[in-house]
């Protein structure tokens, strides 16, 4: 005698799976992504030199990440490859961040609702413009659903405490010294409520540098200037 084949309903099973990535997202340690007034300021607890969760992806685009580092580092090579290959065809300033966002949230859908394991892992793809008012920033989910933000953007298990911490501050009116340390403080009041320099990894694109390429790295000495004592 067969035995029937186990059901379970297509809204059990979705719920299943964004249950699953949530909890493996809440795992990681949190990243804020902030405008300021000369550039948007990328800002993540990290304690490892080499592991990073910020990166650049272009020009003017900036990339964040929390959840499983194979799977967002595999999204982020995949993100490099569209960009350069883009840019190759047509032109530069065809790479914008809602391109990119775009066929990341096709690639996070498609696993989300296809495959056995959704992605553990949450995005923010950032793009500078060429004065404030064209700063982009959208926030991917595990699911491939897409939100911009105005002014700042949190992912990560602590996202909700750091964004109720930030909320109502217009960063992009700010200088970045001042944005460091809004953005530090979120971070450490949402964990342990000590965060030092070697536990940070920031990076900034920086509208005031000439030439193309406008990500740079912060270095602990560099995010040490800058910090409030």
């Amino acid at each position: 005698m067969s035995q029937a084949p186990f059901y379970v309903s297509p809204e059990q099973l979705m719920k299943d799976r964004a249950d699953f990535a949530r909890k493996g997202i809440a795992r990681g340690r949190s990243v804020v992504v902030l405008r300021y007034a000369d550039g948007i300021l990328f800002l993540a607890e990290n304690p490892s030199p080499t592991l990073h969760k910020i990166a650049e992806i272009y020009d003017r685009i900036g990339f964040a990440a929390v959840g499983k580092y194979n799977e967002f580092e595999t999204l982020r090579q995949a993100g490099v490859r569209y960009a350069d290959l883009r840019g190759y065809s047509y032109h530069r300033t065809d790479v914008t961040a809602r391109g990119l966002t775009n066929a990341y949230a096709q690639t996070l859908a498609g696993v989300f609702t296809t495959e056995s394991k959704p992605f553990e892992v949450e995005l923010v793809v950032a793009e500078l413009g060429e004065t404030g008012a064209g700063d982009q920033l959208y926030r991917l989910s595990y699911d491939g659903s897409v939100i911009d933000e105005s002014e700042h953007v949190a992912i990560g298990g602590q996202a909700e405490a750091i964004t109720a911490t930030l909320a109502g501050l217009r960063t992009s009116e700010l200088d970045l010294r001042a944005v460091f340390n809004h953005g530090v403080r979120a971070l450490a009041e949402a964990t342990t409520g000590e965060l030092p320099t070697t536990d940070l990894e920031a990076a900034v694109l920086d509208r005031t540098v000439p030439g193309h390429r406008t990500f740079r790295r912060l270095s602990d000495a560099a995010m040490a200037e800058m910090r409030e004592t």
